[in-house]
């Protein structure tokens, strides 16, 4: 009797822990534990490189030669000890990109490391050395795959095994993964990826893994009518395209500062932060090119981590290895440089940006681009939104926003919208300054007194700190020289003693 009883307690404890899993597997309208996870990391480094690292190019069709791939130098801990130093909790990995070469020996392709004149299983490096300075390990995961035979079978099933065999490799070998990054998904319907079974096959393994997939939302159930982040400032009125699903993902939009958190499926209401992802380098390429390329602004890479990390939100950061296999110093240095601005820590809490007096304030122009969709009125600068912008129709013009008096504040943040051109890969881009010279004044009894002079181009951001805190009832932004009419994404005053 006692032996039964044993038994019978040890079967009930067997049957509660699978529950627990599989409550686990389930999002739900609360964070879950893997949310919970992931919003405390908040912060890591995205690594692309692969075969097309050695093409120049950011995306290949599976046909560039197994033997392109030929690092030089290659040191995966280098790559973990720069996102150590630059204060990331964790690592987030290509493991395949839509090419399909692998950075690991996977059993069911070819196209892999294993048969490149390079052939150290980049993965396993990655996540040895991740254990070693202490962060945690993620992994992309694409799943177009441009060079599987598989992929064209008229059977969506049979690739969903492909993928499946390649998952329960990367989820069984290399210790504990903390998200999977998934992408490509506009090539199929979403219903043919098996979304569910791959989620399923993640949570076995990992049931604290936050899994998603590119342009999780859509604007109506059933359609795939894509909801930019800029778009989701209201809960439960935009739907799953991608179920079941942790987070959201759309590469590279930017949240709203009033990001919302329930999303619809089926009649029910779950929560879904968002992990936004920018790239170290001002041109916007993903996988590093043979040309060195210049990195962003101190200034504008602080201000879009707050953004982006406000709210339980999470940002992932690209800094690619070029074709030594090495990242490059001055890149290295500059997120480096980042995390000692913000002050990261191990163990200590992200750090916040100071309290918005700036936000929903009216706003007004002296100029404003005629559209009749009203899109560059002056109240789109404190709308808290980096997709819409102030747009003048002269060069020279002025834009005020009216404050609270009794506010305090001690810094102000501006983001130029600017001409873009694309560069030769038709991808990455060069950005290009409209606003040459420009002023900041506020109002103090009843007259304008300049706080700040630039006389030069501001750049994708420009943050303004002085070393005093003001109040006034009006804040006025001056076009002082521009080479093409002015505009501008968002002004910001932010008290900085105030969190």
């Amino acid at each position: 009797m006692q032996n039964f009883t044993k038994r019978w307690a040890a079967a009930l404890m067997g049957m509660l822990a699978a529950l627990s899993a599989t409550a686990q597997q389930v999002p739900g309208n609360k964070p879950s534990v893997a949310q919970q996870a992931m919003i405390k990391r908040g912060y890591g480094m995205f690594i692309h490189f692969g075969v097309n690292t050695f093409a120049d190019v950011e995306w290949s069709d599976g046909s560039i030669p197994v033997d392109t791939y030929n690092p030089t130098q290659l040191d995966p801990e280098q790559w973990v000890r720069t996102a150590r130093d630059a204060g990331f909790r964790y690592v987030l990995l290509i493991t395949k990109h839509h090419d399909g070469f692998c950075l690991w020996d996977s059993k069911y392709t070819e196209y892999d490391v294993a048969s490149s004149p390079v052939k150290t299983d980049v993965v396993k490096a990655v996540a040895q050395a991740c254990k070693k300075y202490g962060l945690q390990f993620a992994m992309y995961y694409s799943l177009w795959d441009r060079h599987a035979p598989s992929y064209k079978d008229k059977n969506p099933q049979v690739y969903i095994d492909y993928m499946k065999n390649q998952l329960t490799e990367l989820f069984t070998s290399y210790g504990p993964v903390c998200e999977l990054w998934l992408d490509g998904g506009w090539d199929r319907r979403p219903e043919d990826w098996g979304i569910d079974q791959l989620y399923a096959l993640v949570k076995k393994y990992n049931p604290a893994c936050a899994v998603s997939v590119n342009h999780t939302i859509v604007n109506e159930e059933g359609k795939r009518n894509y909801t930019p982040p800029a778009k989701m400032t209201e809960d439960n009125k935009y739907y799953f395209q991608y179920f079941p699903s942790d987070f959201r993902l759309w590469d590279p939009q930017i949240i709203t500062r009033f990001d919302k958190k329930q999303y619809l499926h089926k009649g029910g209401s779950y929560y879904l932060p968002f992990e936004a992802t920018i790239c170290l380098s001002s041109r916007w390429n993903w996988f590093q090119k043979s040309a060195q390329l210049p990195v962003r602004d101190t200034d504008e890479l602080e201000e879009q981590f707050y953004w982006s990390t406000h709210n339980d939100n999470c940002l992932v950061v690209n800094i690619p290895p070029d074709q030594t296999g090495r990242i490059r110093e001055y890149e290295a240095l500059a997120a480096i440089h980042l995390g000692k601005r913000l002050g990261l820590a191990p163990g200590r809490p992200l750090p916040k940006n100071g309290k918005f007096i700036s936000e929903r304030r009216p706003a007004t122009a002296t100029s404003v681009y005629p559209d009749n969709k009203g899109q560059y009125g002056a109240g789109s600068v404190t709308d808290g939104n980096l997709e819409s912008r102030w747009a003048s129709a002269d060069t020279l013009a002025s834009l005020e926003i009216s404050l609270d008096p009794l506010e305090y504040f001690n810094k102000i943040s501006i983001f130029e919208y600017k001409d873009v051109k694309s560069g030769k890969d038709g991808f990455s881009q060069i950005r290009l300054p409209r606003i040459q010279e420009y002023a900041v004044d506020i109002r103090q009894n009843g007259r304008w007194e300049t706080i700040f002079l630039g006389n030069e181009p501001m750049g994708d951001c420009k943050v303004i700190r002085l070393p005093r805190r003001y109040k006034t009832d009006a804040l006025r932004f001056r076009v002082i020289k521009s080479t093409n009419l002015p505009s501008i994404y968002e002004i910001s005053v932010i008290d900085m003693d105030r969190k």
